[in-house]
C-alpha cells in the first residue's frame, strides 16, 4: 500500500545510540514519538526517551519510580508462573500490569529541522508524584499566546492518564496534575479559543463497551474539561479497525480543522489518517480520509523495538507544507513532509 508522505532522505533522525541515558544503571531502548514546537526560532523536539536496564538470561528486569522519586529495579525469573510477558511493551505480573521500559520526556533543538541536539541548559521532565511512577510518555506540545500546554500521558499503577504541565520559557514549569484520569491518553489542545472555549482530543477506552475512539471535550479554562462528546471511532474492516487516536494539535485550514491521527488494526500496525472538523463547531465531523496518508513501508519502521508502526504526535506548518515528526517501529524518531492541500483533497 503507497502513501502520500515524502519522508526525510536524512531518517532515522534519532536512534537510541544519538543520546545518553538518564543514570549510569539504565540504557535507551526507544527514542520516540515527539511533541513538535517552535520557540526562539528554531524547531523543538520533546522526545520520549524509553530506558530500561541490561536484561539477564532467565531473569526479567523493570525499572519503576518508588514512593520517594527514586529508580527501584524488579527483577523476576521468567519461570514464575505468575508473569505474562509475551509483549514488549507491556508485562503482566500476579494480576498487574508493568511497562518494560521507564520513559521521560527530553528537549532537543534544530536549525534546519533535521539535524537535532539537547542543549545542555535544559532539564529533563520526569515523572513527578505517585500518578507518574511509570514515567511520562507522548507529549503534545500546543502554544496559545505565549504559554505553551504540554499534555502527556502520565503512568502508574493506578492506570494510565493525561498529565498537563505548562511553561513559557522551558525552564520553569507550572505542573497541574491529571486532567484526564485512566483510561486515557492521546490529547491533543487547540491552539486557539473557539467561542472563548477551550477545546482538546482526548481519547478514554473501554476494553468491554465502547473501544478506543477519539473524543472532543471544552474548558473554561484549560484545567478543568466537560461536555465531552464521542467524535471518532474505529471502522470494521479498515486499517483503523482496532484503535484510534489524535495526534498533535488540529491545524486551522479554510475548511476545517484538520487533524492528523493514528490508526491500528488487530494486528497492531499502525498508519495515519486524517479528519475534517467545523471550524465553529468542531464536534461536526466535516471528513475523513479512507486510505491512510501514511503507512509503515521502510525498514525503520517495519522492524524496531515494536515493528510496523509509525505514529504522530508532533507537526509544524509553513503554508502548505505539513512536516510531521513521528516514532517509527517505536524506537526511532523521523520526519516526512506532506502537502495539506493533497490531505485535504483526500477527506470524503
Amino acid at each position: 500500500m503507497s502513501d502520500i508522505a515524502r519522508r526525510f532522505p536524512e531518517n532515522p533522525l534519532l536512534m537510541p545510540k544519538d543520546l545518553q541515558s538518564s543514570s549510569t544503571e539504565l540504557q535507551i531502548i526507544s527514542l520516540l514519538n515527539p511533541g513538535v514546537f517552535r520557540f526562539e526560532g528554531k524547531i523543538w523536539l520533546l522526545v520520549r526517551v524509553a530506558e530500561s536496564i541490561a536484561q539477564k538470561e532467565g531473569v526479567i528486569f523493570f525499572p519503576v519510580v518508588n514512593a520517594l522519586g527514586k529508580i527501584e529495579i524488579i527483577e523476576i525469573p521468567l519461570n514464575d508462573p505468575d508473569l505474562v510477558a509475551n509483549d514488549a511493551r507491556v508485562i503482566q505480573y500476579k494480576g498487574l500490569d508493568y511497562l518494560t521500559t521507564l520513559s521521560h520526556l527530553r528537549l532537543l533543538s534544530s536549525d534546519d529541522g533535521i539535524h537535532f541536539s539537547e542543549p545542555k541548559e535544559h532539564s529533563l521532565l520526569m515523572g513527578d508524584g505517585r500518578l507518574e511512577q511509570f514515567g511520562i510518555e507522548d507529549a503534545r506540545v500546543s502554544q496559545l499566546d505565549d504559554t505553551y500546554y504540554i499534555t502527556y500521558t502520565a503512568v502508574s499503577t493506578s492506570g494510565v492518564g493525561v498529565g498537563l504541565r505548562t511553561t513559557k520559557d522551558w525552564k520553569n514549569f507550572d505542573n497541574k496534575q491529571m486532567i484526564f484520569p485512566p483510561h486515557n491518553k492521546d490529547c491533543a489542545i487547540f491552539e486557539e479559543l473557539i467561542n472563548g472555549k477551550y477545546y482538546a482530543l482526548h481519547r478514554p477506552s473501554s476494553p468491554q463497551i465502547g473501544g478506543n475512539f477519539i473524543w472532543l471535550a471544552e474548558s473554561p479554562d484549560g484545567i478543568h474539561w466537560g461536555n465531552h462528546q464521542f467524535l471518532v471511532g474505529t471502522r470494521q474492516g479498515l486499517w483503523d479497525s482496532a484503535r484510534v487516536g489524535a495526534g498533535a494539535a488540529p491545524i486551522k485550514t479554510e475548511k476545517g480543522w484538520l487533524e492528523i491521527y493514528h490508526g491500528a488494526n488487530a494486528e497492531h500496525q499502525y498508519c495515519l489518517g486524517a479528519f475534517l472538523m467545523d471550524l465553529e463547531d468542531p464536534s461536526k465531523i466535516l471528513g475523513r480520509t479512507l486510505e491512510p496518508i501514511m503507512v509503515p513501508t521502510e525498514n525503520y519502521e517495519l522492524s524496531g523495538f515494536f515493528g510496523f508502526v509509525v505514529f504522530t504526535n508532533g507537526h509544524v506548518v509553513d503554508g502548505d507544507q505539513l512536516t510531521i515528526y513521528y516514532g517509527a517501529a517505536d524506537e526511532f524518531v523521523c520526519g516526512a513532509h506532506f502537502s495539506l492541500t493533497e490531505i485535504l483533497a483526500a477527506l470524503e
